[in-house]
This record gives C-alpha cells, sequence and structure tokens, in this order.
C-alpha cells in the first residue's frame, strides 16, 4: 500500500531537477550574450595604400610629323637608243658602272658613213668650183654690157647662173654636214651622267635608227627623287588645323623630310620637299608629294620602299601623356588612371591625337597638373587610396619607353 506514493515522490523530484538544468542553461547563456555584448569590438585591419608611379603633364612645344610611304626615283634618266642603223663593233663601257657625260658607250661600224662624208665633201667641192666660175663671167659680163659688148639678157641670165651655183653650195654644205652628223652617231655617247643598266646588245648585233629596244639605260643617282603619297583626308585636316591656329606652319621654304630605309634604319642625309601635287588621284585618294634626297653613297637605288618623315607643323602647347598609360575598353575609347587632389585613383576619358614619338598628344580630358599613373597599374583601380613617385619616360632607341625614378613623394 505504500508503493503509488514512492513513485509519486520520485515523478516529482525528476521534474523539479529538470527545471534547475533549463533554469541553469539559460543563465548560462545569458551570461554568455551579455559578456560578448560588453567586449570592445576589434579594429578593422588597415589596408595599406599602393605606391604607383606618375607623371604630372605639362605643356611643351612639339614639332608634329607625318610618315607617310614612298617610292625612290632617279634624278634623271636616259635611254640609249642609235640614231643610225649599222652593225655595232664595240661596247665601250662596264656594265653598272658610273660614267660621265660625253663618255663613248657604243661604236657602230663607220665605214658606210665615212664613204657618205667624202662623196659629200666631193660634191661640195665641184659646186664650189662651179659657183666660182659663174661669179667670174658674171664679172666679165658686167664690164662687156657696159660697152653693148653683149646684150642686156646674156648679162641677167650670168647673174641668175651666181644665184643658182651659190644656192648649190649650200645645199652640198648642208648634205656634208648631214654625213659628218650621221658618222658621229656611230660612236654612241652618254648624254648625261649616271650609272649604267645591263647592255641589250653585244659587238655582232645589227641596230636600227630609233629603235623601240633600248641598247642600255643611264640613271642619275645623285641626289635621287622620293615619290611619297598622302590621302586626302590628312592633308584637309592638316589644312584646316592651320587655318584654326592649332599648329603653326614649319618655315617659309621648302619642308624637311627624313627617310626610313625598307630594313627600318634611318637615312643620314636629310631631303627636302620639292612638288606637292595638284590632283587627287581618283583610284587611291591621294595626293603625291615628291622630294629631293642627297645620295652620294649611292645606297638609294630606283624602286626602293622607304618611309618619309615630314615635318608638317609646329604647336606650343602640346599636352603628351605616355602611350604605357592609356587603355581602351572593347569599343575602343581611350582612357587613363591618374590621381586625383585626394590621393585616390580615378578613371579619366581622353581624346587623343597623332602619336609622337612614344607619347599620345592629348586634345581632350587631362590639363596640365594632372597626375597620370604610368607605373603599377595591375596592382591598383578606381577608387584605391595610393602613393605616388614621380618617374621620366625616356626613349630608348631600338627598346622602346622606359621609366626611371625621378622624385620621390609621399600621397598628396
Amino acid at each position: 500500500m505504500f508503493f503509488p506514493l514512492a513513485a509519486s515522490h520520485l515523478s516529482a523530484a525528476a521534474s523539479l531537477r529538470h527545471h534547475r538544468g533549463l533554469s541553469a542553461l539559460l543563465i548560462l547563456m545569458l551570461i554568455i550574450v551579455l559578456t560578448a555584448c560588453k567586449a570592445p569590438a576589434e579594429p578593422m585591419a588597415k589596408v595599406p595604400a599602393v605606391e604607383v608611379g606618375v607623371v604630372t603633364l605639362q605643356t611643351e612645344s612639339q614639332t608634329l610629323s607625318t610618315e607617310l610611304p614612298g617610292r625612290t626615283r632617279a634624278f634623271m634618266i636616259a635611254e640609249i637608243r642609235p640614231q643610225i642603223s649599222g652593225i655595232v663593233q664595240q661596247r665601250l663601257f662596264t656594265e653598272g658602272a658610273v660614267v660621265k657625260a660625253g663618255q663613248p658607250l657604243y661604236q657602230i661600224d663607220p665605214a658606210a658613213y665615212e664613204v657618205v662624208v667624202a662623196s659629200a665633201a666631193a660634191t661640195l667641192a665641184k659646186t664650189r668650183a662651179t659657183s666660182k666660175t659663174a661669179e667670174v663671167n658674171a664679172a666679165r659680163n658686167a664690164a662687156l654690157v657696159k660697152i653693148d659688148a653683149i646684150s642686156r639678157q646674156l648679162y641677167d641670165e650670168s647673174l641668175a647662173l651666181v644665184q643658182q651655183t651659190t644656192a648649190d653650195v649650200a645645199v652640198a654644205q648642208a648634205a656634208l654636214d648631214n654625213a659628218r652628223i650621221n658618222l658621229a652617231y656611230t660612236r654612241i655617247v652618254a648624254p648625261i651622267a649616271g650609272r649604267t643598266s645591263l647592255s641589250t646588245v653585244t659587238p655582232g648585233a645589227l641596230v636600227t635608227a630609233n629603235q623601240v629596244g633600248v641598247l642600255t639605260t643611264l640613271s642619275q643617282l645623285d641626289p635621287v627623287y622620293v615619290d611619297v603619297t598622302q590621302s586626302s583626308t590628312e592633308l584637309l585636316k592638316l589644312k584646316s588645323d592651320l587655318a584654326q591656329g592649332r599648329f603653326e606652319r614649319v618655315g617659309q621654304g621648302d619642308a624637311g623630310i627624313r627617310i626610313k630605309l625598307e630594313d627600318g634604319r634611318a637615312y643620314p642625309h636629310p631631303g627636302r620637299l620639292q612638288f606637292s601635287g595638284v590632283s587627287v588621284d581618283p583610284g587611291t585618294g591621294a595626293v603625291t608629294l615628291r622630294a629631293v634626297v642627297p645620295n652620294p653613297d649611292g645606297l638609294l637605288m630606283p624602286g626602293m620602299y622607304v618611309r618619309a618623315q615630314l615635318d608638317t607643323g609646329v604647336t606650343s602647347q602640346a599636352l603628351l601623356v605616355p602611350q604605357q598609360a592609356v587603355t581602351r575598353d572593347t569599343t575602343g575609347r581611350a582612357s587613363v588612371l591618374m590621381v586625383d587632389a585626394n590621393s585616390k585613383v580615378e578613371r579619366r576619358s581622353v581624346s587623343l591625337d597623332a602619336a609622337v614619338g612614344n607619347r599620345w598628344m592629348v586634345t581632350a580630358g587631362l590639363a596640365v597638373g594632372d597626375r597620370v599613373i604610368v607605373d603599377g597599374l595591375q596592382r591598383i583601380r578606381p577608387g584605391d587610396l595610393v602613393t605616388t613617385e614621380d618617374v621620366v619616360i625616356k626613349l630608348v632607341a631600338g627598346t622602346g619607353p622606359t621609366a626611371s625614378p625621378a622624385v620621390s613623394s609621399s600621397a598628396r
């Protein structure tokens, strides 16, 4: 009869222990929360400023130039053709050699022409003798007609014979001169000084007067012409810039020109622009410019491809930014990263004109005093805090632009 009471006491004791356990757990959790709220917040780690290299933009005087493709041409060319017919006896020059004006090149067999000269000389002597006889007779008849020893008609006929024989002498003299000229043509001489090309005939070949085929060609190669082409669009833009005062014209005389050879080397002798075309080629839309370039060493040969650098204008307010600082998006728009007054990185869109060496000429988007980032671009993005170090951009021949530290400064 006591067993039910004992079970009831055991159930009450278990319930009491359960409630005490929950209370202790709740008190422990409350203590943890209150402790966490009272603990001071740990400060966030500060990101250090990145050091970048910058160039501070300044205006400068700059001569503008354009680079155009061109071909070299001989200053003078003479195609050698025979002026009489005959058999070539000798070639009197070395192929590819430089000859002087008047130097013999070929000898044509002169025998037939020597005979013609001799015949013409004999004819001239005969006509002169006839003319002399006619003059003597006319003088005698002049005395006789005065005493009426001969008729007036006979006297007039003697005077007419004098005039006729005088004309015959002139004709014979002309024939002799012509024969001598043809005889001189048997020796073909260089009309100009220049370098010879290959000979198309050998001794024993038959040539004819004024034939189509040339015997050889002489080319005068010092100086040489360089013919370059410039698009009419570029020419119009240049004229517009000059008219608006953006650029000043270079000099008052012929513009200077510099040559780059096919292998990229600079040609040592500068030339001058001699002629600018007055019409546009309808097929290419280009204007031809002709320059005269000295060639004392014979380095330039006709037909060579060259690139000509032509000075077009001068500006005293050029704003130039290094090419390594400029990036372009997928649409081709150019931009640079620069440091603002708060030493933070800012992306700035820019408008570019011509390339000047390893720099771009800026027409919009930047101003004097702007600090453009040229070194450390991979480590930063817009909005980052940076420190700056001034750098100087140098162009080393054959290796491109390099940057060298100039003055170190902290973030401004």
